[in-house]
């Protein structure tokens, strides 16, 4: 009799144990797979723009925020993205691609003049769940305007100094400085690190990276960040070909050799090559984009130069063919290439490498703008 009621109880806390198994799988979405927890992660801010703190921003430079998520699109609205001066609400309009909101002023900031931009936790993602926190972030502007187009916006895809779809190979002694993505495609097109899986099965380490390698294959939430990262390289890619009205067009017939270019926007219909080195010139916050409707090639030693405060974040090299970055070469920029990203023997790279096939590094020293 003892051991009849014994069994009663034991086959109760079964069955109850297989509810909550059963409330707990019902409750994830399709992106938010029970493992790990996934369908308990909420959405939060990765990156926003300008950062928080920031002084001299342009004063006609849009505020953006990256989600580390797909968010929901109707949630977002000048009611839950606003920006203020103190206590005084700015007019805008809020827009929302891939995973960032835009807040874009009516008109110019004023200059020399503090802001806070705010996001609500009415903001939901794509399966109804909130966003985990408010954030607030402030930056003070400048007193002048940025010279160029608008940056593209790199969403998650920011969160990585190589991106790729096929693979990422290196031989010799590369030093890459940030993450490195591949999806999707496997961890085995990872050749050249040895890397080293961690104990979480989220993601590996290599000694040649000083950060973190993301693989396809990897425990959750890993597939879908690289998902979403990978479709908002993509997106940035079509951002940049889709630019129109070009400040300049078909530049030295492709050949821009020891030019010194301005801020601006910059189209091709050919190749472009840069044998032995070009110079951007203009501000912190100015912005270049160059449109390569072939490949982008460039010369072994050659030089790409900032010069007057610019930085190599706000350059984009978007380039429908291929991209070679030759020998002992030093270029500066974020590369959104549809096919491959090669950089050739002891090549430099401060910016990003984006590539919508397979990238091969030899002894490269890569680093995160």
């Amino acid at each position: 009799m003892h051991g009849s009621k014994m069994n009663k109880k034991n086959n109760s806390k079964m069955w109850l144990l297989v509810l909550l198994s059963v409330i707990f799988i019902s409750g994830c979405s399709d992106n938010d797979s029970p493992g790990a927890g996934a369908n308990l992660i909420l959405a939060n801010v990765s990156t926003t723009n300008p950062d928080d703190a920031a002084t001299g921003v342009a004063i006609n430079r849009k505020i953006t925020a990256t989600f580390s998520k797909t968010m929901d699109a109707a949630t977002i609205t000048s009611a839950t993205f606003t920006l203020v001066q103190g206590t005084t609400p700015v007019s805008g309009t809020v827009t929302y691609t891939g995973t960032t909101a835009v807040f874009s002023p009516a008109n110019d900031l004023a200059s020399n003049a503090s802001f806070t931009a705010n996001l609500s936790t009415e903001i939901k993602d794509s399966s109804g769940k909130a966003l985990a926190a408010n954030k607030s972030w402030s930056f003070t502007t400048g007193a002048t305007a940025a010279s160029g187009p608008d940056p593209l916006m790199l969403g998650t895809a920011e969160n990585y100094v190589i991106l790729a779809k096929a693979g990422v190979s290196t031989t010799g002694t590369t030093a890459v400085v940030g993450d490195i993505g591949l999806s999707p495609a496997a961890a085995s097109a990872l050749t050249g690190f040895s890397e080293t899986l961690d104990a979480t099965g989220t993601f590996s380490t290599a000694a040649q990276v000083t950060g973190e390698l993301f693989a396809a294959d990897y425990s959750p939430p890993t597939p879908s960040k690289l998902t979403t990262a990978v479709l908002d390289m993509q997106t940035a890619y079509t951002d940049a070909a889709g630019r129109v009205l070009p400040d300049f067009t078909e530049l030295g017939a492709g050949n821009i050799d020891g030019m010194t270019l301005d801020p601006g926007l910059y189209k091709w219909g050919t190749g472009v090559s840069v044998p032995i080195g070009v110079t951007l010139s203009g501000g912190a916050n100015d912005v270049w984009i160059f449109q390569i409707a072939e490949d982008l090639t460039v010369g072994n030693a050659a030089i790409v130069t900032l010069s007057g405060g610019a930085q190599a974040k706000n350059v984009f090299w978007q380039v429908a063919g291929q991209v070679t970055l030759g020998t002992t070469s030093n270029f500066k920029g974020i590369l959104l290439s549809q096919t491959l990203i090669a950089l050739n023997t002891g090549a430099k790279l401060n910016g990003r490498a984006l590539a919508q096939t397979a990238i091969t590094l030899d002894a490269n020293d890569i680093t995160a703008p």
